[in-house]
């Protein structure tokens, strides 16, 4: 990156700008306005250290700042003295851009010389694109690896500081700029650079087991790993926005040349099991959560394919299915432990590193390009999972009751603090220095809602995964899924989840799969439509039904069809049925399975399966119909479990006996051949039509379009527009809004979804008492609890109508995230700010409690350092118990007879 300004560092003028950037640094902009104020002009009074009294004109030092620290960067060597003297310039304007917020002198001036803010602007990207470019030393603990981590971190955050807090703003003014795609790759090259200076502390810090009593060598590493997070998060947020994230795809050598991969793979490597204290390794698990919704971010892109673009090029691919590998290691990792016993430290949050993974490899697992990968890497782990003893299978998927969960959270970056941190410990004589601690701005999803998650994107793997669409799969992946858990069934899986036990043989392994799956399937019903969709489940009904089908030939079934039977009712409503056609022939073995992976018993096939359960056809057939996506042998039928231990009988325990020996001691390829010639011929996915193949296909990529955060800004948003459907210009606007806080959202996803809301309030109105739909409004269920009949103050799923906005001194009742009753108050203020949250922009309130129903110790929806983190408080901060509450959270106890 070129730029044209002269060095000017050796003139009179630079030297008093020399001296002012050391004296003035040290002053926060607290204390700047102080003197501002004092002075009588833009000229302000100052003492040094020395004692000595100064003056300076700050109209001066705005407007020729950010161009002496561009003239410094290009005539200075990339030493420690250099990287000082940045860090101090920095500091300085980032208490001026901080200054312009408080002082109006301060702010015209910014306002008034957009040159200012184009040297600013580039500065930063100069800035970046050097740092990037500057290779790491080898010694562990550097003071220069220090400078050099921190400077990247204050060059982004400083963007935010003299252009906008919102995201959306920034990422316009970037895009803005000519050289914005020199800034994105200068971006994610220099944020890997940082990742390597904490990955050679980390490496040393390892190798040296003593350096855990060494409270210098902790500090080092704990403050690389806040450097590391706050430079990652600034990546995450701009990723976040449409406009970014499609000029980044379109960037087609940045996605080709590796640079997101690249940092994703530094970071994923990184190992968190290393005897660090816990803070470092919550720091190190957020570092990858952050970095996969980045993943997510771009790979979610509808305009682009990410994927397919890093898959034109064989060494881009390569890399990318590296990520993925990672990303499946993390998963295994993941499901080899009970979540009930995920880390409950409040003060540490590990981030949703696991969600995260879960939701890159939905992903992957419905894309051509990594399809078949998955596959290959990661069934023997999904065949464990289902082969897991159903007790702990059923508590772990099949439950919204885990004990604990993921929770995440945003750092919250202080320049100041950390540039001083880095100044002051250049010694690294740190006895008697604190701990650098940013401020964590917790994220957390309610228990039962992350359950849910969790448990549909486990479902989606199957589905997707099960999949065959013609046209669009390879050929070879026809049937490929399901012939690699077959063969998984058949190997050692103790070493993939050694915290669960497994039976020794294949059959009862079998037999707990298929019980498993009939308990996973009930619980995906429960799951649509608000986490799951119908084409989901089907698919997932289909691979049970095939599985099922292939045991049963095998005799796997009747063996234990008396332990099914004595089990109880299968958790399954429908009935399991074997396909009439399993005897047909056609179709070709499945490309790249061993010919010495020999696969006794469920490979052996049954020559008279086509007579089992021929009368379910006419049953199944109506069922199908009415889901208008598979054809009659999609298996279906009654809820009775009886119904479906019979329907699971084979044809005879001779032929069964006969084919298990002879299997002992070989590979029977007859067996295999059939076996495809079956699945060649009866699809896997129930003899789907093709065109409607395809459609499901279409419609798999964005079925959860929008989450929680994003479905409450449209509530909100609808009852000041409860037309928007109508207006395609709002919907684009809102689309676009809804983007910046989540997924991708279209113009048109959004208007379905808005059509939907509307006919779900149509059925809400004929029968209020429906708690299906009333469940998506958990204030809904805690009136209905508690036997009141009064109103909520806005419109929600079960009351529609134009909003109602409260009245100071009207009583409400609390309502907590999870549909609980808090307390009761009454209304204290409606309008304005409310320490620093404007109440109309956040929909909220202020509400006096005077009584209240939970602990007092309980962490508020919007904690504050001034207001108050909690209720008890809030009460000790303000005299009285006032809190910042939701408006929709909120329910009037009495009529508003005020007229």
């Amino acid at each position: 990156m070129r730029v044209s300004y002269e060095s000017s560092s050796c003139d009179a003028q630079a030297i008093d700008m020399a001296r002012a950037v050391k004296d003035l640094q040290r002053l926060t902009s607290l204390d700047l306005n102080k003197l501002l104020r004092d002075s009588q002009n833009s000229t302000i009074h100052y003492r040094t250290e020395e004692g000595l009294l100064r003056k300076i004109d700050m109209e001066k030092l705005v407007g020729s700042l950010p161009l002496h620290l561009i003239a410094m960067l290009i005539s200075s060597d990339r030493d420690e003295a250099t990287f000082r003297y940045l860090l101090r310039g920095i500091r300085l304007l980032h208490s001026l851009c901080d200054l312009a917020s408080r002082n109006s002198k301060v702010d015209q001036i910014f306002l008034d010389d957009m040159k200012v803010l184009e040297q600013l602007i580039d500065l930063v990207f100069y800035m970046l694109v050097v740092l990037s470019g500057c290779r790491q030393e080898e010694c562990a603990f550097s003071h220069l690896n220090l400078m050099h981590s921190t400077l990247v971190a204050c060059n982004f955050y400083l963007l935010t500081g003299f252009t906008s807090m919102q995201w959306q703003d920034i990422a316009n003014i970037l895009l803005a700029h000519p050289k914005v795609e020199v800034f994105m790759d200068a971006a994610f090259g220099s944020v890997r650079m940082v990742v390597r200076c904490l990955e050679i502390s980390l490496s040393a810090y390892y190798k040296d087991f003593s350096m855990e009593s060494n409270p210098t060598a902790e500090r080092v590493v704990y403050y690389l790993c806040q450097q590391c997070e706050a430079s990652l998060q600034f990546l995450q947020s701009l990723c976040q926005q449409k406009s970014f994230k499609e000029r980044l795809l379109n960037n087609k050598e940045l996605c080709r040349n590796g640079s997101i991969p690249f940092l994703a793979l530094a970071i994923l490597n990184l190992d968190i099991q290393l005897p660090f204290p816990t803070k470092i390794k919550a720091a190190m698990s957020r570092l990858k959560a952050k970095i996969l919704s980045i993943l997510l971010s771009v790979c979610e892109a509808e305009s682009i394919s990410y994927l397919d673009e890093v898959a034109r090029s064989s060494e881009s691919l390569k890399l990318a299915k590296a990520v993925a590998s990672l990303v499946f290691e993390l998963l295994k990792t993941a499901f080899s432990r009970d979540p009930r016993h995920l880390s409950t430290d409040r003060s540490h949050p590990m981030g949703f590193v696991h969600l995260n993974a879960m939701r890159l490899a939905d992903v992957f697992s419905d894309d051509s390009n990594f399809r078949s990968y998955m596959i290959d890497c990661f069934t023997k782990v999904l065949t464990a999972v289902i082969s897991q003893p159903h007790g702990g299978f059923l508590s772990d998927w099949c439950s919204t009751n885990l004990p604990d969960t993921e929770e995440d959270a945003a750092i919250e970056y202080d320049i100041f603090a950390a540039v001083g941190w880095v100044l002051d410990n250049a010694s690294f004589d740190t006895r008697n220095a604190l701990n650098l601690e940013f401020n964590l701005i917790p994220n957390s999803m309610p228990k039962s809602s992350y359950a849910q998650h969790r448990t549909s994107l486990f479902v989606k793997f199957f589905a997707n995964l099960h999949c065959f669409v013609p046209n669009i799969c390879k050929e070879q992946e026809r049937n490929l899924f399901i012939l690699k858990v077959l063969e998984c069934l058949q190997d050692d899986l103790f070493s993939l989840l050694p915290g669960f036990s497994f039976a020794h043989d294949d059959a009862p392994k079998a037999a707990t799969a298929i019980k498993n799956l009939c308990s996973l399937l009930s619980h995906a019903e429960s799951l649509i439509p608000n986490f799951l969709n119908a084409e989901d489940v089907q698919l997932l009904r289909v691979f049970r039904d095939e599985l099922q089908s292939l045991f049963a030939s095998a005799g796997f079934v009747e063996k234990h069809a008396q332990e099914t039977r004595s089990a109880g009712k299968c958790s399954s409503p429908l009935t399991i049925k074997e396909p009439a056609s399993l005897a047909n022939k056609g179709g070709n073995s499945k490309e790249g399975m061993s010919e010495n992976s020999a696969l006794p018993n469920i490979l052996q096939y049954n020559s008279r399966a086509e007579d089992i359960n021929p009368s379910n056809d006419l049953n199944q057939k109506g069922q199908v119909e009415d889901k208008g996506l598979f054809s009659k042998n999609v298996s279906g039928g009654a809820r009775d479990m009886d119904k479906d231990a019979q329907n699971i009988e084979t044809s005879g325990s001779d032929a069964s006996s006969a084919k298990g020996k002879n299997a002992v001691g070989h590979t029977d390829n007859g067996g295999l051949s059939k076996l495809n010639e079956h699945l060649k011929r009866v699809s896997v996915e129930g003899n789907l039509d093709d065109e409607k193949a395809e459609t499901v296909q279409r419609r798999k990529r964005k079925r959860n379009i929008m989450n929680e955060d994003q479905v409450r800004q449209i509530e909100d948003a609808l009852l000041n527009e409860p037309d928007m459907h109508r207006n395609p210009a709002s919907l684009q606007f809102w689309a676009d809004k809804l983007s910046s806080h989540g997924s991708e959202v279209t113009a048109s996803q959004l208007k379905n979804w808005l059509n939907n809301r509307k006919a779900r309030l149509a059925r809400t109105a004929k029968d209020p008492s429906d708690l299906s739909v009333a469940r998506r409004d958990p204030s809904s269920l805690a009136r209905i609890a508690s036997g009141d009949t009064s109103e909520p103050l806005l419109a929600g799923p079960t009351n529609v109508g134009a909003p109602e906005f409260p009245k100071a001194g009207e009583k409400v009742m609390l309502i907590g995230g999870d549909g609980e009753d808090v307390g009761r108050g009454k209304v204290f203020q409606v309008h304005g700010n409310w320490y620093g949250k404007n109440l109309e922009q956040s929909v909220t309130c202020v509400v006096e409690v005077s009584e209240l129903k939970v602990d007092q110790a309980l962490r508020l929806p919007y904690p504050s350092e001034l207001a108050g983190t909690s209720f008890v408080e809030a009460e000790r901060k303000l005299g009285v118990m006032r809190v910042l509450w939701d408006l929709q959270r909120l329910h009037r106890l009495q009529p508003n007879r005020v007229q």
